[in-house]
């Protein structure tokens, strides 16, 4: 190699040389060039895991304060106190979801919400599922999630419909709808249904219902064991709760009783009795009036809050009521609504009073004092 090189002229071996150093150069600086890629792909992924977590605004404070102690104070200062709620939760985007289980009053709460929407400046939206399925397949489920979190035209907006909850994180949105729902007494439920069915309701008493002739009593059908008041009928609010995972439908599934009893705890902001609607109505106008507003008057004297009631119910014998009450699916169905009531009346009692029939909001429990950094006074 060095013997070929002298026999070359000067000059050409020369640019060889500089070739190979220009050569090693461009590998060396490629290299560098994948390495500061992959550093900015690992901190654009940390920023988006800590502003995930809630903790962007404290490295973004942190870096501010490094740099300029006056700007920090200038962009975080709000002008009102509208504009310090829209850094976080701005009501012209709230969403509720009201994923209502069948025969346990919804009508006549979505009522209220249909008479409030005008005046209260809200959109109301059912949710109409293809033959009234209550779960949706998981790519349905990720249209649904998209349409909500985008459709920015229809916020503030309350949905409604027969659907299982859906956890709108795990399909990577940031913000997860507020949820609320109602619950009723399993049995008293199942019942209500069942005669539901075949006598209507005086909400549209000329429609036909599927069992309409049928003469047949909750007693007569519960002994013959027919198909429609089997105990595994009773299991629909667990579901609900659970969500849209196979095992969520299974009946007498402990999994899907702790399932929805997580979910009832973290993802809903209230959920209230059907024999307490008007409780459940006071708690909601206390704790979003943006939304709910005047719902408590509309209850207590509107003319579309009590609708829907079954035209003909006969209530079960003491021998029909042992014997669903026997059964393991009665019995988580009667455990979770337990649970449910308990943790209402402990949301009521820290949210409203109520003296001479009239519901009185807690005083509030905070306030806010030694704030500092003190902001500059305007001149």
């Amino acid at each position: 190699m060095t013997m070929g090189l002298r026999s070359l002229p000067q000059t050409k071996a020369t640019l060889f040389i500089i070739m190979v150093f220009l050569f090693i150069a461009i590998i060396s600086v490629e290299v560098q060039i994948r390495d500061l890629q992959d550093n900015v792909r690992k901190l654009e992924n940390k920023v988006i895991k800590m502003e995930r977590n809630g903790d962007f605004n404290m490295v973004k404070r942190r870096t501010l304060k490094r740099t300029n102690k006056e700007s920090f104070v200038e962009a975080h200062r709000p002008s009102s106190v509208k504009e310090s709620n829209q850094k976080f939760f701005d009501t012209r985007d709230l969403v509720i979801i009201y994923n209502r289980v069948p025969k346990t009053g919804s009508t006549s709460f979505t009522n209220i919400a249909y008479d409030l929407c005008v005046e209260n400046e809200f959109n109301v939206l059912h949710i109409n599922t293809t033959r009234n399925m209550h779960v949706m397949a998981l790519a349905d489920q990720m249209r649904f999630v998209v349409n909500i979190t985008n459709w920015t035209a229809r916020k503030p907006a309350f949905y409604h419909g027969h659907l299982g909850f859906i956890d709108f994180t795990r399909f990577g949105s940031i913000q997860q709808p507020i949820y609320i729902n109602l619950i009723r007494q399993p049995l008293e439920r199942l019942v209500s249904y069942f005669y539901f069915l075949r006598y209507g309701d005086d909400y549209r008493p000329n429609m036909r219902r599927t069992k309409q002739g049928d003469k047949m009593t909750f007693d007569e059908c519960v002994s013959k064991e027919m198909p429609e008041c089997l105990p595994e009928k009773l299991w629909m609010q667990i579901p609900f709760f659970c969500g849209h995972f196979q095992e969520c439908w299974n009946p007498g599934s402990e999994w899907a009783l702790q399932q929805a009893k997580y979910n009832l705890v973290t993802n809903y902001l209230v959920v209230g009795l059907t024999e307490e609607m008007e409780d459940f109505i006071a708690v909601l106008e206390a704790t979003v009036p943006s939304m709910f507003t005047g719902a408590l008057e509309l209850y207590q004297h509107g003319k579309r809050s009590h609708l829907r009631k079954t035209s003909t119910k006969i209530d079960p014998s003491a021998a029909t009521i042992a014997k669903i009450k026997n059964s393991i699916v009665w019995k988580m169905e009667d455990e979770f609504y337990n649970f449910a009531r308990t943790i209402f009346h402990d949301v009521k009692r820290r949210t409203l009073h109520v003296k001479n029939g009239e519901y009185i909001n807690v005083p509030q429990r905070f306030t806010f004092e030694k704030i500092r950094p003190k902001l500059p006074q305007k001149k």
